[in-house]
């Protein structure tokens, strides 16, 4: 039996009503914005005939390159609206600060009302960790990973696709929950009992709960499938001693998303039974345990944390090597480290509830567990240090983001280690001190990514990144990261708790002030990664590049020609060395080309992905606004979708051995500096021939 819901419900549209639509002057130039820009882009679409290319190219792909590309603009979109969010908070702090501060909008103090301010926070949090940096990161992991093991995809070509539209989906619903109805407001973990129908009768925490819910049934999906990947689909010679360190990394990361994303669907799902049926999970009093919840979700958050900073580790593995132009130092103790992190993420998720009261030996335990995971970190530190002695470092963008990553690792790594001693815990719990540190420690994440889209973009795309405005936005960044997050340590230690919409203290201005002036910086900056990319696009005839873009890379994907063609490597190739490329480079046969090509088998496209992503959207809607029949026949649609894709026996067409050639031919003529059309180093590169089925 249902539980019974505040307000109005009726079987064709649920809870749904004119009263769903917000009545706020922010969140009306909000949707404002949206429609224009939606305007604008449907427009592009429809008069420059482009809704063919995109149904071909890029919405029925399988193509783990676009597939790539896709996730990490869905996590930029996201990345933007939960930069969007910090700097309402931060606005909203600075206003209110003192009982003198003034009101508007209605709020008393501030312009937020209390009510909207808790959905902004829940927002970001859900937004910045489940949404923008996973996203990013599967997405480059999707890119690169096949391209450094010498595979022409993924293991699941077709899985990959649904991954992609079920993460989707997810951003979908948060974004959707913008403009109807509302967003939780119990925080980005869903603090209980606030998640409770009895504190929130209305969708905002169904919306939290269902976006969450599809979108990690996608990276499950995504992380058994680059597992697969990289124990399968290595080319001959690329043993486990000759893995690049970023394919390691993602090997540890996606072991880490296999087995700790279940447990958040399991909370998930007992949580939406208390909601949905009545059910006593997590209610105190009613034979529930607070406790229970905090448990698992952590359990599964913690490792999250390593999920999301262990690519990162990668990519600065990567980069750091090319730009010192020498080999990385301890390659073996870098493995072995990556996957010590992975292993005690499990065994420290206790550190966030230290003052739950469990007890010196409980507490004990769970702080030295934390402090070991300073000792593999602390492994790589080292090794990136002496990577870089006696190198010829060569500091480009890409390696600016990376020793960036490393000194926000030192310091988000030492006040960890402050955290995990339960006297100075219980002092800072709940401060800003708290979200400091994990903010630091989330700007290894940023740094590294943004190190990597600038080191892998001239790969992807054919040339590089402006490299004048790139530095420009690497200095307002870490600029801005320094205004906001060192006052706010300083404001932690004097007591200011998190989640304020109002900050009684007026002695603590001066530190919103300083945070406010750093997301200003911000602002400058993000001016500038969009002008980057514009003027990048624009100039791009003169900002072409060869299969090595930087002329000192090391590993097996710069190999390929940039951009990569559709079938990655027109022949498989054969791994001599750890560093294959280097190698290939001291024997001369870093040009080489092959003397005989062979017929290739590719996937075909599919909309059956895209589909299935259809019905899972229609289905979260449903079950949001409990429109049973919606939901009933989106499960259905999506059963039947499944089954029918069971009958589909032609998946796959055959690149033929003189098409290979004749297009190796083209791409050897696409010199640095050459413009040329969309075969010579546009994405029409990628596009498959399917006609060769």
């Amino acid at each position: 039996m249902m539980v019974n819901v505040q307000g109005p419900w009726s079987p064709l549209i649920g809870r749904l009503s004119l009263g769903a639509i917000p009545d706020n002057p922010i969140i009306a130039g909000a949707f404002l914005f949206s429609a224009v820009l939606g305007v604008v882009i449907l427009g592009y679409l429809t008069f420059g005939h482009k809704w063919g290319y995109l149904w071909r190219e890029w919405l029925t792909t399988v193509d783990h390159k676009k597939i790539g590309v896709m996730y990490i603009l869905i996590g930029l979109v996201m990345l933007f609206r939960g930069f969007i969010d910090a700097v309402m908070m931060r606005t909203q702090q600075v206003l209110a600060d003192g009982p003198h501060s003034p009101g508007f909008l209605g709020a008393a103090h501030g312009y937020l009302l209390p009510y909207h301010f808790d959905q902004i926070y829940s927002a970001h949090g859900t937004i910045m960790i489940l949404f923008a940096a996973t996203p990013i990161l599967v997405g480059l992991m999707n890119i690169i990973v096949p391209l450094q093991i010498g595979s022409r995809d993924m293991a699941f070509p077709y899985l990959n696709a649904l991954g992609l539209w079920l993460t989707a989906v997810g951003a979908a619903l948060i974004m959707l929950s913008l403009f109807l109805g509302d967003f939780s407001h119990a925080g980005w973990v869903g603090l209980t009992p606030l998640t409770e129908m009895a504190y929130s009768p209305g969708v905002g925490v169904d919306y939290w709960i269902w976006a969450i819910q599809i979108a990690s049934v996608g990276t499950t999906l995504g992380a058994a499938n680059l597992i697969a990947t990289i124990i399968k689909m290595r080319a001959p010679g690329m043993t486990w001693s000759r893995l690049p360190i970023f394919t390691w990394t993602s090997l540890s990361t996606n072991i880490i998303a296999l087995t700790s994303f279940p447990v958040l669907g399991v909370a998930l799902g007992l949580l939406g039974a208390d909601r949905y049926f009545g059910t006593h999970f997590f209610t105190a009093g009613l034979g529930g345990n607070l406790m229970l919840y905090a448990d698992l979700f952590w359990i599964w958050g913690h490792p999250e944390v390593y999920f999301v900073i262990l690519p990162a580790f990668g990519m600065m593995s990567e980069i750091i090597p090319t730009f010192a132009e020498k080999p990385l130092f301890g390659y073996a103790t870098m493995v072995a480290a990556s996957f010590a992190i992975a292993g005690v993420s499990w065994s420290v998720w206790l550190h966030h509830f230290f003052t739950m009261g469990a007890g010196p030996s409980v507490n004990t335990f769970f702080s030295i567990a934390t402090m070991i995971v300073g000792i593999p970190t602390g492994v790589k530190v080292f090794n990136w240090a002496f990577t870089v002695y006696h190198g010829r470092s060569r500091f480009e963008t890409p390696m600016l983001w990376a020793v960036g990553a490393l000194f926000m690792l030192l310091l988000g790594g030492l006040t960890g280690m402050m955290l995990a001693m339960p006297p100075i815990n219980y002092s800072v719990h709940n401060s800003v001190f708290v979200v400091a540190h994990f903010h630091t420690m989330l700007m290894v994440v940023i740094y590294g990514i943004m190190g990597a889209v600038a080191y892998w973009f001239p790969k992807v795309f054919g040339f590089k990144l402006d490299e004048p405005l790139g530095k420009r936005f690497f200095w307002f960044f870490t600029a801005g990261t320094i205004m906001v997050f060192i006052p706010m340590y300083t404001s932690g230690f004097m007591g200011m708790t998190r989640r304020l919409d109002y900050i009684a203290n007026p002695a603590l201005l001066p530190f919103e002030i300083a945070e406010e002036i750093g997301i200003g910086l911000y602002v400058v900056s993000v001016y500038y990664f969009v002008r980057q990319l514009f003027v990048s696009v624009r100039d791009r005839a003169s900002h072409r590049v060869g299969a090595d873009a930087w002329g000192s890379a090391r590993t097996l994907e710069w190999l390929t020609p940039s951009p990569v063609p559709f079938y990655n490597y027109a022949v498989t190739p054969r791994v001599h060395a750890r560093d294959e490329l280097v190698w290939r480079r001291e024997q001369g046969l870093e040009a080489a080309t092959a003397a005989h090509y062979e017929d290739i088998l590719m996937p075909k496209n599919t909309p059956v992905p895209l589909v299935i992503g259809a019905f899972a959207m229609t289905l979260g809607f449903g079950l949001v606004w409990r429109i049973w029949w919606l939901t009933d026949a989106s499960f259905l649609g999506i059963i039947l979708t499944v089954i029918a894709r069971s009958f589909v026996r032609d998946t796959d067409y055959v690149v033929r051995a003189g098409e290979v050639r004749k297009i190796e031919q083209g791409l050897r003529g696409n010199t640095p500096g050459t413009g040329g059309d969309g075969t010579q180093g546009g994405v029409g590169v990628w596009r498959p021939q399917e006609s060769g089925s």
